[in-house]
Formats: structure tokens, C-alpha cells, sequence
């Protein structure tokens, strides 16, 4: 038996490991993107919720305003540069005789992601909180 005979080539697997990372990149890829993704709208809901509590809280103190409310919402969601942010107050004029503040935060997912249109269309991130007002 001749060992020249015996031996395999050195370069038979050759761009082996280039054809595999070219096929299992892009699920590798997608995977990571939407584990970004979804952390983001996460993080956005987590926030609305805050938002709409903290902006309740700025409003149930006498001598609030619906502006106080307003702009305390609008500044937590500034945290995570939220875009599209829409506050509603009810009462939309606070008085010294209202009982109840409430709030709602929302958020159009399309234009806080990534890639939101494709996993979150048209969806909106919304948060309210309702909260009884503080007698003098």
C-alpha cells in the first residue's frame, strides 16, 4: 500500500465554515433584531405606565394645572425618546373643587422602533391612571 494513497486532501472543507455562517447569519441576525426590538417596546410600555402614574401624581397636589400634568408626562417620555406622544388630562381644566385626576399616555409603536411596522402594526402603547385629589 502506498501512504500517498491514504491521505486526504487538506483543502476538501475548504469555505465549508463560510457557506454555514452564510446560511445561519441572517436567522442569527433576525433573532438579535427582534430581541432589540421587543425590548424597546417594552421599555416604551414600562415608561407610558410611569408617565401616566407620575403625571396623575403631578396633578392630584393643590395648585396643579393641566399644564403641570401635561408637561410632567411629556418629560418622562422624553426619556426614551418616545415620538407621537399624546397626553389626555380628564378634567381638562383642574380646579380646586375636582375630585379626580385622570391620565392617559399613548404611543404609536410605528414610529418608536427599529423595525416596529413589521411586528407591531398600527399598535399603540397606552397607560392611565386615575388618582383622587389632595383636600387643602
Amino acid at each position: 500500500m502506498n501512504i500517498a494513497t491514504k491521505r486526504r486532501p487538506r483543502n476538501r472543507r475548504k469555505g465549508a465554515a463560510a457557506v454555514e455562517f452564510a446560511i445561519t447569519a441572517p436567522v442569527l441576525f433576525l433573532f438579535v433584531f427582534t430581541s432589540v426590538e421587543f425590548a424597546r417596546m417594552n421599555m416604551i410600555r414600562h415608561t407610558v405606565d410611569n408617565a401616566a402614574y407620575e403625571a396623575a401624581r403631578a396633578g392630584i397636589v393643590p395648585g396643579a394645572t393641566s399644564e403641570n400634568v401635561e408637561g410632567r408626562a411629556r418629560s418622562i417620555m422624553s426619556y426614551v425618546g418616545a415620538v407621537g406622544v399624546d397626553v389626555v388630562i380628564t378634567p381638562t381644566v383642574i380646579l380646586p373643587e375636582t375630585e379626580e385626576v385622570t391620565v392617559e399616555v399613548s404611543v404609536p409603536c410605528n414610529h418608536n422602533g427599529f423595525l416596529a411596522p413589521h411586528f407591531f402594526a398600527d399598535s399603540v402603547l397606552a397607560g392611565t391612571t386615575t388618582m383622587t385629589r389632595e383636600a387643602l
